[in-house]
């Protein structure tokens, strides 16, 4: 059985990790740390520490009625995807550990497609 590394656990919930291939398993966010631990192979896990949490970038759509996914970034290990049945617990609870300025939001589609023209046909060119 694998240990956590939390001394006191505020919320525990089902969640979807997008890590390589789709796992399917629970998010426990405690005082040290955010933790995934897959429903079928218990040697499957993620945790990540608090104080390496770089930052938790957050997919929100409808003007916050829905985020689908939300991503935690790390100072070394890149980042982790994740999406779960209650998103928006998921982020309040994040938040208590990590400061608000952390926490942003993702681009949108037209964010994105607006960049790409813009790196595009907005560059000079020198004959």
């Amino acid at each position: 059985m694998v240990q956590s590394i939390n001394t006191k656990v505020d919320f525990v919930t089902d969640a979807t990790s997008y890590m390589g291939l789709t796992d399917y398993g629970k998010i426990m966010i405690g005082d040290k740390g955010f933790e995934f631990y897959n429903d079928r192979n218990t040697q499957k896990y993620i945790r990540i520490s608090w104080d390496e949490v770089d930052y938790v970038v957050a997919s929100v759509m409808f003007k916050g009625r829905w985020i689908p996914r939300y991503a935690i970034r790390t100072k070394k290990n890149g980042t982790y995807t994740f999406s779960s049945k209650h998103p928006k617990k998921v982020l309040r609870e994040i938040r208590k550990y990590v400061k608000p300025e952390r926490m942003v939001r993702s681009l949108t589609f037209f964010q994105v497609v607006k960049r790409g023209l813009k790196a595009t046909f907005g560059r000079k060119r020198s004959n």
